[in-house]
């Protein structure tokens, strides 16, 4: 026996109940826990119907009843009571949930089943997005709707087609890997403003890696100039936050290759293990009373100018790479490496990345050639440190990252190829 069809009215029941106890927990007087079944219940109907008689006009029919039902219990309920609220969120959620019981019958029963609890949690978070929004600053704003334009706008727009002799220039292909750079910062960014400034100084690292951890280690490589006794502290934040630089690295290679993730992430999960015990041992060198220094607010990572630089960096980076490498093979491509790493680790792994997907560059050369220019990264931080901040912060730096290169190196060099996932 054939129990497809109630178990299609059990979901659809379920769905219902749940959003009706939603609407019926803030006292709607619309529609509760009953109606919203039956609504559901409604759709689900429909659609039998419509596949019964092979009619599927039967589903819009029944869902404008329903609309004209809906309308005149709005038009009674303001006769009786003209001050009364007249939102229209229960409405369409109703219409919502009828479409989604008719789904269930005519689509995918995953796709509707997400849906309704989707909108379920969507009406619950209500007052939590209020708030949300109504903190939202300009630069909030700013961020929110570059990073929309970058990513909805821009990209589907662009070529996928490349323009250049190496075959690399694909203008597509930048852009995406522009919108994946902006959105990792931009999650940072977020996160950090809703709960950073709460939650410690581990947390505070961790967001600034996030976001930006040059960025971070020049607001407290400044900061230690005005106020030197947060030295360690600084030391801790900088550190995490370069540590955390390497997660942003492993979230970039599992985006473009991940298939070829298994055999990168042990040694690059290996140095970012030996860092985090560095922060841990800098951790319980901090002074309690240096520990309530928040991050510094963070700056609008989602800027026009600086996608486009980033874009342009990664284009020629990308050209560099392939040049060096069909010119003078792959030992070249090391010193390239610790140049670009220098200014920018995202660039050069995701154009590594792009060698290694194409299988022109092996992985394990690869992931030699990532760690190398996280390795310049540091180093080139820790020069911003001395250049920047007090000399005691860089006689940390110098220790935590001077460990943290030799451990970088030693794996480059000494790493056997067969150990990996």
């Amino acid at each position: 026996m054939d129990y497809s069809d109630l178990t299609t009215l059990g979901i659809s029941f379920g769905l219902g109940l749940l959003v009706g106890l939603q609407r019926q927990k803030v006292h709607n007087k619309m529609a509760g826990v009953r109606t919203f079944t039956l609504i559901a219940i409604l759709g689900t109907m429909s659609g039998f119907l419509a596949e019964a008689f092979n009619s599927f006009f039967i589903i819009p029919l029944i869902a404008i009843g329903l609309t004209a039902l809906l309308v005149t219990a709005n038009v009674i309920k303001f006769r009786k009571d003209s001050d009364s609220d007249l939102g229209q969120t229960t409405e369409v959620a109703a219409l919502l949930m009828f479409a989604i019981g008719a789904y269930l019958v005519v689509g995918s029963k995953l796709t509707a089943t997400v849906v309704g609890a989707s909108l379920a949690i969507l009406l619950y978070a209500k007052e939590h997005l209020h708030h949300f929004i109504d903190n939202l600053k300009d630069k909030d704003w700013s961020a929110i709707m570059t990073f929309v334009a970058i990513s909805l706008v821009i990209l589907p727009i662009l070529p996928d087609k490349t323009y250049d002799p190496l075959e690399v220039i694909n203008p597509r292909n930048i852009w995406y890997m522009v919108t994946l750079i902006v959105g990792i910062s931009v999650v940072g960014y977020f996160v950090y403003k809703y709960t950073g400034k709460n939650v410690g100084i581990f947390a505070n690292g961790i967001l600034g890696g996030l976001i930006s951890s040059t960025a971070t280690t020049v607001s407290y490589a400044r900061r230690t100039k005005s106020t030197r006794a947060i030295y360690k502290m600084a030391a801790f934040i900088i550190t995490i936050a370069s540590a955390i630089s390497l997660l942003r690295v492993l979230i970039e290679v599992s985006v473009v290759i991940p298939d070829r993730l298994p055999s990168i992430i042990l040694p690059i999960l290996a140095q970012l293990v030996f860092m985090s015990l560095v922060c841990i041992s800098l951790f319980y060198l901090i002074n309690k009373d240096d520990s309530d220094e928040p991050l510094p607010e963070p700056e609008n990572p989602a800027q026009l100018k600086s996608a486009l630089l980033f874009g342009a960096l990664y284009g020629v980076i990308l050209l560099i790479v392939a040049f060096t490498k069909k010119e003078f093979g792959n030992n070249a491509l090391y010193g390239v490496s610790i140049i670009s790493g220098l200014t920018d680790v995202d660039a050069i792994t995701l154009s590594l990345s792009q060698l290694i997907k194409k299988e022109t560059l092996d992985v394990s050369t690869g992931w030699r050639l990532i760690l190398l220019a996280s390795l310049s990264n540091l180093m080139f931080k820790g020069i911003l440190v001395m250049v920047l901040g007090t000399r005691e912060l860089s006689k940390w730096i110098a220790i935590s990252f001077g460990l943290s290169i030799a451990f970088g190196t030693a794996i480059i060099v000494f790493w056997p190829n067969h150990w990996h996932f």
